[in-house]
């Protein structure tokens, strides 16, 4: 009696590769171990790529040969405002970043998200966050790098996390696509923020799936 062969074992499927956002986010962690590379790299905050002459042996081989200004300023502009984090600060960070309860990214909170959890959280004016918003909506990425370091800092000082390759991937889109971000700041703000003497909606009143017109089908009909 012959024995019967056991069939191979199937072989674990590959893990799923990081968004290039996030290998780079744990990149700048890893140098910014070094001090003397972290000083390095927070001499960009707030500066233009121009202006961010001890970043570039640090960051090029990150981008394309010839990136997008706005792709090549994002990175640098992230970078510069990670080392610009204490050092127990950027710590939480790579903890975040490798906790296998990781939510999807489209549930990751965007600045949006972490204005409002700045307002639950008594540490900005709901006035103040939805300003904010609102300006940015209006301007263009120059603007928009200026004001980052001050909001991240009062952000980050009162507890507030922020999603570095997010953030990173939106700053990447500004320009080009900004009402399409800018617009989902502010649905993520409104959907998490807890103004005072504000009440749940009634999740028994909302509009059946059903009942919602398909928009697809009306454009095309």
């Amino acid at each position: 009696m012959t024995a019967t062969a056991m069939p191979p074992a199937s072989a674990p499927p590959p893990a799923a590769r990081p968004r290039a956002s996030d290998a780079f986010v744990g990149y700048v962690l890893s140098l910014c171990e070094n001090k003397g590379v972290q000083s390095d790299l927070r001499t960009g905050l707030g500066q233009r790529v121009e202006r961010c002459n001890y970043l570039h042996r640090y960051l090029v081989r990150w981008l394309p040969e010839r990136p997008h200004r706005d792709v090549r300023r994002a990175h640098y502009a992230v970078a510069a405002l990670i080392a610009a984090r204490p050092r127990a600060a950027r710590t939480a960070d790579a903890q975040r970043a490798t906790s296998a309860e990781a939510p999807g990214w489209y549930a990751r909170p965007n600045l949006g998200a972490s204005l409002a959890a700045a307002v639950n959280a008594q540490v900005i004016k709901a006035g103040s966050a939805e300003g904010d918003l609102h300006l940015f909506a209006r301007q263009s990425s120059d603007a928009l790098h200026q004001r980052l370091p001050a909001l991240t800092r009062h952000l980050l000082s009162g507890g507030i996390a922020l999603d570095w390759a997010v953030l990173l991937e939106d700053l990447t889109w500004w320009d080009r696509d900004r009402d399409r971000v800018a617009t989902r700041w502010l649905e993520s703000y409104f959907r998490t923020a807890a103004p005072e003497g504000a009440t749940a909606p009634d999740t028994d009143a909302t509009i059946p799936a059903a009942d919602i017109p398909d928009l697809h089908e009306e454009n095309h009909s």
